[in-house]
């Protein structure tokens, strides 16, 4: 009984192991590039805000 428990645990944490690897090497794999396109965004994209010409405080 207890070898079968163990045997169980192995394989979900074997499971979990290469789920996180494949997660893993699908969001840090390069883009593909299509030519005449631009390049596709990567994983994290940041943009600052927009300014807007005006002084004084945000709420208007």
């Amino acid at each position: 009984m207890v070898g079968s428990a163990a045997r169980e645990l192995l394989l979900v944490i074997a499971v979990a192991v290469v789920g996180v690897l494949l997660a893993s090497a699908v969001a840090f794999a390069p883009w593909p590039v299509n030519p005449g396109r631009p390049a596709p965004s990567g994983l994290v994209d940041l943009h600052g805000p927009a300014p807007t010409g005006r002084l004084g405080s945000a709420s208007g």
